[in-house]
């Protein structure tokens, strides 16, 4: 989420004397893919099994109440504390744990691009090996609930919903993809919030309290916006197990489902963490940012010669060349 974009690994502590064990060298070299494979995988672990224990047990006379196992508030924490360790577990990485987050990252925060493929893989990997481990675990009950069927949104016992977001009959495309945007935009601006160190006021930034905040700003999102779409505000959160469910029997109407939903929550939250990332940096941070340079940054993209030139000519006159 965004912990450090130039976290680094520690050398110190990853270079023990058994680094010339061949799982030694694999585990130092990718480090921070495996930190984000993890973090994702816990984030998505605990969330799907809260899901699938809040529907799966609903009504379920033996649990306290007589009343299921479960509730939203449930679902929300489940969300909200699978964050929070999963920004603990990768830490070495950055924890973004999302890849809307990272390309915000990269935009805005200077990640460097060269991480992004392979971050977005182990996030999608994480997500996707994480359903699988709710899935087997909850085999049995999802098959008693479902009489052995394997059914998508709208149908009563679907149970597709455990591991992917199904929208609200009633949501137009437009309602979708908006309900999407506004969280996502709203998790990014926290998040550039929380680890902006130029915006004290009466508190410094976050530090050790990050994932804490994370939690409550998940939970909080997933409270005020989770009804009509499901709150994924996640492009891995979503495709990963939407893609588990398609491989274990639900068919191809885990794509098809909502009008072909499942685009929403891949393309919305790209849309606004990117937006959530720029209304930040334009309206509230000071820092060193695309968007308090002249046309935002865009000359870097049209005269990187000129903006490299220019930068050797300033080192030249300061006697650093």
């Amino acid at each position: 989420m965004g912990l450090a974009p130039m976290a680094t690994v520690d050398e110190e502590l990853d270079y023990a004397e058994h680094n010339h064990f061949f799982w030694s060298k694999v585990k130092i070299a990718f480090k921070e893919p495996f930190a984000e494979f993890w973090g994702t995988f816990i984030l998505v672990l605990f969330g799907d099994a809260a899901i699938a224990q809040t529907l799966l047990t609903a009504n379920d006379t033996t649990a306290p109440g007589a009343d299921g196992f479960g509730s939203w508030t449930t679902i929300t924490w489940g969300w909200g504390i699978g964050l929070m360790l999963g920004i603990y577990v990768a830490g070495d990485s950055g924890a973004f744990l999302n890849p809307a987050v990272c390309l915000a990252s990269c935009m805005f925060r200077k990640l460097p691009w060269r991480r992004l493929p392979m971050y977005w893989l182990a996030q999608f990997l994480g997500a996707f090996a994480a359903a699988a481990v709710v899935y087997g675990n909850y085999i049995n009950l999802i098959n008693t609930y479902e009489s052995g069927a394997r059914t998508v949104a709208p149908s009563e016992t679907a149970t597709a919903g455990i591991f992917a977001t199904y929208p609200s009959p009633s949501l137009t495309k437009t309602s979708q993809f908006f309900d999407q945007f506004i969280g996502s935009a709203l998790l990014v601006f926290i998040i550039f919030a929380l680890k902006d160190d130029t915006n004290k006021g009466k508190f410094v930034a976050s530090g050790a309290w990050f994932p804490l905040c994370l939690f409550f700003t998940l939970t909080g999102i997933a409270i005020a916006f989770g009804a009509q779409t499901g709150f994924a505000i996640n492009p891995a959160r979503d495709l990963g197990p939407r893609l588990l469910t398609a491989c274990v029997g639900y068919g191809r109407d885990v794509w098809t489902a909502g009008d072909y939903y499942f685009w929403v929550p891949i393309v919305g939250p790209f849309a606004g963490c990117v937006v959530g990332g720029f209304l930040y940096d334009a309206f509230v941070y000071t820092g060193e940012t695309p968007v308090n340079t002249p046309w935002f940054g865009l000359k870097q993209l049209f005269l990187p010669h000129k903006m490299v030139q220019n930068r050797l000519d300033r080192q030249k006159a300061e006697g650093m060349v």
